[in-house]
């Protein structure tokens, strides 16, 4: 079982036009109500792909309430600690025409110090039940900033696969409880370490900092750009594939669901970062969020290009003779 954290779930309110007129009252729009939060995006990317799964997360008040609905009708597993105050929800304002998105957020939810701890008690009985935990999305609170690094101390202890893909205040202290595998956005990481990414040596060199934490494989994204991963201490520089792009939301998460397949099915290195880079690529290219078919996405994985930054690993010839 593999088990998705998303401590800032999100209802979204989805507002579609066939053309958005500012300043202008815009009329007869279809409305949609979906589920959203990194952890969440994961599961519902697993199981498009097969993968049995359940997300846990905070649910409460009315948008909790109808958050809850729609994991169901989504048929999304879900496990939930309820709070007092309202889960977290946006308003996005789809504009068919042009492939524009513009998203207003609510405010964060307010979790209390007695639902973090009984959430991380859950959580700890989760682990130790599962086969992989992954860490997804912001914090919302101080009260929730220590979930995710007990959260990989405690898989760690049990000897879980951990994958952390979050940003924020918590970011260096996960890092410092060594996940199995990390990914990041670059930008993200920037702004949550204070670091700069700019050049190839400056990712290498984050890599390898990342390794001598422990950490076994990490990942660099950085929308269509090159992204940079790390196998131990093996480099790589990775081409995605060239898509129009709609809206990129969730393309991070989409990628992670492709680790998270490829850890469970043990495909290759690369094999696995071309599956994630296509699915990454794949949601960019549409308004729906991580609802990629593993068919499609392995049709696409020819045009991924993976190429070794430094040393290159061995492959050897192991075919009875």
């Amino acid at each position: 079982m593999i088990v998705t954290v998303t401590l800032n779930p999100l209802l979204e309110r989805r507002f579609y036009f066939k053309h958005v007129l500012f300043e202008e009252e815009n009329r007869n729009g279809k409305q949609e109500l979906k589920a959203g939060g990194k952890g969440i995006n994961v599961s519902r990317q697993l199981s498009y792909l097969n993968l049995d799964n359940i997300a846990f997360t905070f649910l409460g008040g009315m948008n909790g309430k109808m958050l809850n609905q729609v994991l169901t009708e989504e048929k999304i597993k879900h496990v939930s600690i309820h709070t007092s105050n309202e889960t977290r929800d946006a308003s996005l304002i789809i504009d068919e025409s042009s492939g524009k998105v513009s998203t207003f957020f609510g405010p964060n939810s307010i979790i209390s110090t007695g639902e973090a701890k009984e959430f991380l008690s859950k959580l700890e009985k989760m682990i130790e039940n599962c086969e992989t935990v992954v860490f997804a999305g912001s914090s919302p609170c101080k009260e929730t900033d220590e979930i995710f690094p007990a959260g990989i101390e405690i898989a760690n202890k049990f000897d879980k696969i951990s994958i952390c893909d979050t940003y924020g205040r918590h970011l260096e202290r996960c890092i410092e409880k060594s996940p199995t595998i990390i990914h990041n956005n670059i930008s993200e990481l920037e702004s949550s370490c204070g670091i700069s990414l700019n050049s190839e040596e400056d990712k290498i060199e984050f890599l390898n900092k990342l390794y001598s934490r422990g950490i076994k494989q990490a990942y660099l994204t950085n929308g269509g750009d090159y992204l940079y991963a790390a196998d131990f201490d093996y480099h790589y520089k990775i081409q995605p594939p060239g898509i129009s792009v709609v809206d990129p939301t969730g393309s991070g998460d989409a990628f992670v669901a492709g680790i998270v397949f490829s850890w469970h099915n043990s495909l290759t290195f690369e094999n696995g970062l071309k599956l994630a880079s296509s699915l990454g690529a794949l949601n960019a290219s549409r308004f729906d969020v991580c609802n990629i078919g593993f068919d499609e996405a392995l049709e696409m994985q020819n045009q991924v290009k993976v190429l070794p930054v430094g040393k290159k690993m061995k492959t050897l010839n192991v075919t009875p003779s």
